[in-house]
């Protein structure tokens, strides 16, 4: 299995990264996990076949993570001529929210007769999702979006991964990381505390309860950018892979 990170930014591009957005080839093809707004630039920069992906997991709607999606569904139809199903899943009002977004940036694209199912599936917090092969566990997070935001833990091909989505430290992360081959985790700062989001200092004080086989964090800000290299963490590299 092959982890690449397409998009490892914050929403606003420091450090000139795309948005978050994390593609995982499995023996099943391939899948995406969140689909932020660039992210149709990242997939094209890095030569990822969107037409390989069967499903998109979605840990929380902010168009950082989430904004992507309009523009891949519209390439599915009028460029990539795709035929293949595709399922995004999400939390609960994904659905509403991606009409509305595709309506807004594109007047009419929701009622566009598609060459390929597309479907959507919303996600319950605290029970295990299958999702194409994946089995996904959404765990509730704290980062208002709107909507509830997931941290996900994803079983596929004997391996667990676990990506944190934004936000501050809650007891359930550590849950839904616990024992994974591969947590990757927001470390927006280096060691100030904000509300809902999560800095270097903290994170880095649960890890070893957590017990996570690898860890790398991503969505930096400018001052976690400038600092991670004296902090001992492997840090995302927007078209890094790391094989499982």
């Amino acid at each position: 299995m092959e982890f690449q990170f397409l998009g490892s930014g914050d929403a606003f591009g420091s450090g000139g990264r795309f948005n978050t957005c994390f593609l995982v080839r499995d023996r099943r093809g391939a899948f995406l996990i969140d689909c932020g707004a660039s992210s149709m630039i990242a997939l094209r920069k890095f030569g990822a076949d969107p037409n390989t992906v069967r499903a998109i997991v979605i840990s929380h709607l902010h168009g950082d993570h989430f904004g992507g999606l309009p523009f891949l569904i519209l390439d599915a139809q009028l460029v990539s001529r795709r035929t293949a199903p595709l399922v995004i899943a999400g939390p609960p009002g994904l659905r509403a929210r991606l009409e509305t977004a595709m309506e807004a940036f594109f007047p009419g694209s929701t009622r566009v007769e598609r060459r390929f199912a597309l479907e959507i599936r919303e996600m319950q917090p605290g029970a295990a999702h299958d999702i194409e092969g994946l089995e996904v566990t959404p765990y509730l997070m704290r980062h208002p979006c709107g909507a509830p935001p997931f941290a996900l833990r994803i079983a596929v091909d004997g391996k667990v991964l676990c990506y944190s989505g934004d936000t501050e430290w809650v007891e359930a992360l550590a849950e839904a990381a616990r024992g994974a081959d591969l947590f990757v985790a927001e470390a927006y700062f280096t060691d100030k505390t904000i509300k809902f989001h999560l800095d270097y200092a903290t994170l880095a004080a649960h890890l070893p309860a957590i017990g996570a086989k690898r860890v790398i964090v991503t969505h930096m800000s400018p001052d976690m950018l400038r600092r991670h290299g004296t902090l001992g963490c492997e840090a995302a590299e927007d078209g890094m892979v790391v094989s499982l």
